[in-house]
């Protein structure tokens, strides 16, 4: 997947600190930001819709499922107090829905500040040969177009912004595909391929008028072996879950993004797991 002609983005960062996590607003990079989160009612996107209001942002999130939306939106509301949190029910598949989603956010807020994309699932096989290809249209769809689709609708406004990022979260899996995850590999692969190629043409915007200036935004992934919550510890108390990043420390380092300027994270991996 290294590409030399992608500068930054052949670049692999170290582990982040699951303990550094921003501000609380006040000043901070985030205070007055505009993010959108897509896949928001799911644990991680709940998680980061409180964490990006914590640190003062405006929040717009989008899913499919309106009334688990909705759930999650009042609750990052309640938690934070009244934060500016909204939510809208989108189909990511529809490459029309997600540019309409993308300029009602700027029409709406004046700007577009950040793009969090949390849309995921999983499929698998006992086996590579046992490999059903429905699980890679299925996860094709879910992992990669939807990645497509916002990308293209967010890079404009997010290079209009003066702090614009792209985060995608992939999974250790795409660097290291095992037999059984063959289908959900390619896609968390391809995702990650297509993110680089948006954060190079961040950096060739960067430097349409300054040869060393620096990218106009920043396209970031951020990589986990898998997500783990307070449900899943629950369910499971015995269970160590080695490796495994909490979607509370993923949003977290989601926020602390903002922190560090975009020639240094545009076209990285930031690793919240051990490489492999």
């Amino acid at each position: 997947m290294t590409d030399p002609a992608v500068g930054r983005a052949a670049e692999e960062e170290s582990v982040m600190s699951p303990g550094a996590h921003g501000r609380n607003g006040g000043g901070g990079p985030l205070d007055g930001a505009v993010v959108a989160v897509a896949g928001a009612a799911g644990p991680a996107g709940r998680a980061t819709l409180r964490r990006l209001a914590e640190a003062g942002a405006t929040v717009v999130g989008c899913d499919a499922d309106a009334e688990r939306l909705a759930e999650a939106v009042a609750a990052a509301r309640e938690a934070r107090g009244g934060a500016p949190v909204t939510g809208d029910t989108v189909d990511l598949l529809d490459p029309h829905a997600a540019r309409a989603w993308a300029g009602r956010i700027e029409k709406d807020h004046g700007r577009v500040d950040g793009l969090v994309h949390l849309v995921g699932g999983w499929r698998g096989s006992r086996s590579f040969a046992d490999t059903d290809l429905d699980d890679w249209t299925v996860l094709h769809d879910l992992l990669l177009r939807t990645v497509q689709h916002t990308s293209l609708a967010f890079d404009e406004p997010l290079r209009r912004s003066d702090r614009g990022r792209y985060v995608l979260v992939s999974a250790a899996g795409a660097s290291q595909p095992t037999a059984g995850n063959a289908a959900y590999a390619a896609a968390k692969a391809g995702a990650e391929a297509w993110t680089l190629a948006m954060a190079d043409g961040f950096r060739k915007a960067g430097q349409a008028d300054d040869p060393a200036g620096p990218p106009a935004a920043a396209a970031i992934i951020l990589v986990v072996k898998a997500l783990v919550n307070a449900a899943m510890r629950e369910a499971k108390p015995n269970a160590k879950f080695a490796g495994f990043t909490d979607v509370d420390d993923l949003a977290g380092n989601i926020a602390d993004v903002w922190d560090r300027p975009a020639q240094e994270l545009n076209g990285t991996r930031l690793w919240l797991t051990p490489q492999p």
